[in-house]
């Protein structure tokens, strides 16, 4: 059965802005739809996420999604939403988070040239960077006026704020650039619909109006709503700074804890945008939720899908893992398992000491390791006594006075996780 796109992000809470008339198009034309994504870093980050469902969805729709990633408007910077300006990128900088972006992309969209619907990227740095100021005034420019322009939400909030910066014409004529990649799809992919979050409102619409005074064509726009969290705290931010969709940025352990640390009401919203799953599944989920709240099945469900989505099913497995490690219900094997980066996430802030690399080789008795190697107890008595309680923990397995620690102990050849009770933790540094 042929899904109806618009309707998707209906029930699913993704559809903000819509122009007159996309929906009949949509319904009755494989239509070609492109997303812009600014290549400010070499990851795309979560809050990137909504955008790439929207294309997944747009496919899966019987459309041709269309990824451009804006190496030339990067270079500018762009308003929308935004309070100052954004730094200005170099080529080489540039270069190298588009081909991060477009390596991403390629895992969430099919596109295989055999598709007749296969996804494309593209790159607005490729057309416009012969494109002269003389060509771009007479030929894009005196299309729209600056009373148009000005127009534009995005523009008199920069204009009207507190901030003494103002708004630059670098940033002023953006607006026009965006435009130009719409104009330059439609003439050259027949691209009819441009697609963003409620924000790019202003300067799609800039892109339609272009098209249909230029060239006396028809072009179409959709938004969704920008996503927001219910305590108000910005979505894809922790105090860590953002989550990236890179592992060696924001690892799977941490992307897995992001999503299940979601609140009720936010994982509601969440499992419709995040996931691929139907609307009588997700309806069944929340059901079930709302009856047993304590068991944060929606988290669970989240965490787990959008995990293996972003990384694979072997790294959600292990973030899975990691994240049962502090509750007790792990083994040895599970925590010998995790690589440094993992272990060291699982257990921030554990207090830390350093043994030599020589001293494990040699072997090193456990009451030693637990007072005068490292001080974690206080002194040998004190490590007896625990040991003799049956209190002490060497990577999560209790352990008596006979044990000798060696390298075959080490966890990721670091480190060694001492345990006394129940929480409370440290980790042993092999160097050299």
């Amino acid at each position: 059965m042929q899904i109806n796109f618009v309707n998707e992000l209906r029930w699913r809470g993704m559809l903000q802005d819509i122009m007159p008339d996309t929906e009949d198009h949509l319904n009755h034309h494989k239509t070609v739809g492109y997303i812009g994504f600014d290549p400010t870093a070499d990851s795309l980050h979560i809050g990137s996420l909504v955008q790439i469902m929207i294309l997944i969805h747009f496919q899966r729709a019987g459309h041709q999604p269309i990824a451009l990633v804006g190496g030339a408007t990067g270079m500018i910077g762009d308003p929308s939403g935004k309070s100052d300006e954004r730094n200005l990128l170099d080529a080489e900088a540039l270069q190298k988070n588009v081909d991060g972006i477009r390596k991403q992309l390629q895992n969430f969209l099919d596109f295989d040239p055999e598709n007749p619907i296969a996804a494309k990227l593209v790159n607005n740095f490729d057309w416009i960077k012969d494109y002269t100021l003389i060509d771009f005034s007479r030929e894009i420019g005196k299309h729209l006026t600056v009373n148009y322009m000005m127009a534009k939400d995005s523009v008199k909030k920069r204009l009207d704020s507190t901030s003494k910066v103002g708004m630059s014409f670098t940033e002023f004529t953006y607006q026009l650039l965006q435009g130009y990649d719409f104009l330059y799809l439609y003439q050259n992919m027949n691209c009819k619909l441009q697609m963003g979050g409620s924000d790019q409102w202003g300067n799609i619409t800039t892109g339609t109006e272009l098209i249909r005074r230029k060239l006396g064509g028809k072009a179409y726009a959709i938004t969704c709503p920008l996503i927001t969290k219910a305590d108000g705290t910005k979505f894809g931010k922790t105090e860590g700074g953002n989550v990236w969709l890179d592992k060696t940025r924001t690892s799977p352990y941490k992307f897995y804890q992001y999503w299940l640390n979601t609140s009720d009401d936010d994982a509601k919203n969440y499992i419709k945008i995040f996931t691929l799953m139907d609307k009588p599944t997700i309806d069944g989920l929340i059901q079930q939720h709302q009856q047993s709240p304590h068991l944060r099945l929606l988290q669970k469900t989240i965490a787990e899908k959008v995990t293996s989505m972003v990384h694979s099913e072997e790294d959600l497995q292990k973030a899975i893992q990691a994240s049962q490690i502090l509750f007790g219900r792990s083994t040895s094997l599970d925590l010998k398992n995790l690589d440094s980066q993992t272990f060291l996430e699982v257990f921030e802030g554990v207090p830390q000491a350093m043994i030599s690399r020589f001293d494990l080789d040699q072997g090193i008795n456990i009451i030693a390791l637990l007072s005068s190697k490292t001080s974690f107890l206080k002194s040998n008595g004190e490590a007896r006594r625990a040991l003799h309680e049956n209190s002490i923990s060497v990577n999560k397995t209790k352990v008596d006075e006979s044990l000798v620690i060696g390298s075959v102990d080490l966890i990721d050849d670091q480190y060694i996780l001492l345990q006394r009770g129940k929480k409370n933790y440290f980790i042993v540094k092999v160097v050299g």
